[in-house]
């Protein structure tokens, strides 16, 4: 038996229950793991709430990220044995692959053994902040050196981990926030520049820093901001929602997006995870950057498993700078 993180109905944070459950052993090509760390991300509250992608079957488990030791290995598993130490790629259902656990059980090709320097708290950081922010700047987008890009909630995990990557192939990342109380901070993390978007005119801000326009926004909100973002784009830029944030109607900007032709692009991180190719090349850019120091993962506050209600109250508050982790 191990403890797991369960809900039986939709709802806020307190609809989560420690349970006891049956862990099966590995299948074929899979490995079974017993967890150290979690590492929580707003689409877990999103599919708590059900309001996510993905619809499961009650009660359903939760989580896309964790980091711990092997404990057993199914057949056919190779470069994988008990004792190692490894973290999880995000599956595409957590539904059906939940990391919120004690043990869990995952498929080989979703597990990376991770630099002996990165702690469980970190890996469990790593996976789904670096390559959702990887996929959309370097493998869809191709930032280049000296580019200006715009990184909307950029006091989210997904948000420092864009501006470290941005930083790393020297691109120029100008960080939006709600208001100044995170400014130094985010100057601290590597923006170049800080909007905060309640406290400033946004488009004549970016005009001012960007004054060829911005060619790549990356944008976790939606909503109203949706407009004063594309008037600040360049010609043939490219604006990668991979959020929805604002709880308003996000308007079409038609006449700039026909006046600039621009591209306005529905991005999610399983467009990397799912293709074997792409996600090799992200995990050896993310692995190197980690190595050398280019890309460290930021956690805002860690909680006991105990407290996994505590956790999700904290992530959907708005307070936290970086990663929520849960240590098991």
């Amino acid at each position: 038996m191990a403890r797991v993180v369960r809900f039986h109905r939709h709802g806020g944070p307190d609809v989560l229950r420690i349970e006891d459950v049956e862990v099966p052993p590995p299948g074929p090509g899979e490995l079974r793991i017993r967890v150290k760390a979690l590492g929580l991300n707003r689409a877990e509250a999103s599919m708590r709430k059900g309001a996510y992608i993905e619809t499961p079957a009650l009660p359903s488990g939760l989580g896309l990220e964790a980091a711990g030791i092997v404990e057993a290995v199914g057949d056919g598993v190779d470069g994988c044995a008990s004792g190692d130490a490894v973290s999880i790629i995000p599956p595409r259902s957590m539904a059906r692959w939940p990391a919120y656990g004690e043990l869990v059980t995952f498929p080989a090709e979703l597990i990376v053994k991770h630099p002996p320097s990165l702690g469980f708290e970190a890996a469990a950081a790593t996976w789904m902040q670096y390559l959702t922010a990887y996929g959309a700047l370097v493998d869809i987008a191709r930032l280049g050196r000296g580019e200006p890009i715009v990184i909307t909630a950029a006091s989210s995990s997904v948000g420092l981990a864009a501006i470290q990557i941005a930083n790393s192939i020297g691109a120029v990342p100008i960080a939006v926030t709600r208001t100044s109380a995170k400014k130094s901070a985010l100057l601290d993390a590597g923006a170049d520049y800080v909007v905060a978007s309640q406290e400033e005119d946004l488009e004549a801000r970016l005009k001012e820093i960007a004054r060829e326009g911005v060619r790549v926004v990356l944008d976790a909100v939606g909503g109203p901001i949706f407009t004063r973002l594309t008037a600040t784009m360049s010609r043939g830029g490219m604006l990668l929602e991979y959020g929805g944030l604002s709880p308003e109607p996000t308007p079409f900007p038609l006449f700039e997006v026909l006046a600039k032709t621009l591209t306005l692009r529905g991005y999610l991180v399983h467009e990397i995870t799912g293709d074997p190719a792409r996600l090799e090349a992200a995990k050896r850019f993310i692995l190197d950057g980690l190595a050398a120091g280019a890309l460290k993962p930021v956690i805002a506050r860690t909680f006991p498993f105990d407290k996994i209600v505590e956790a999700h109250r904290f992530l959907e508050s708005g307070e936290q700078f970086g990663k929520v982790v849960v240590t098991v």
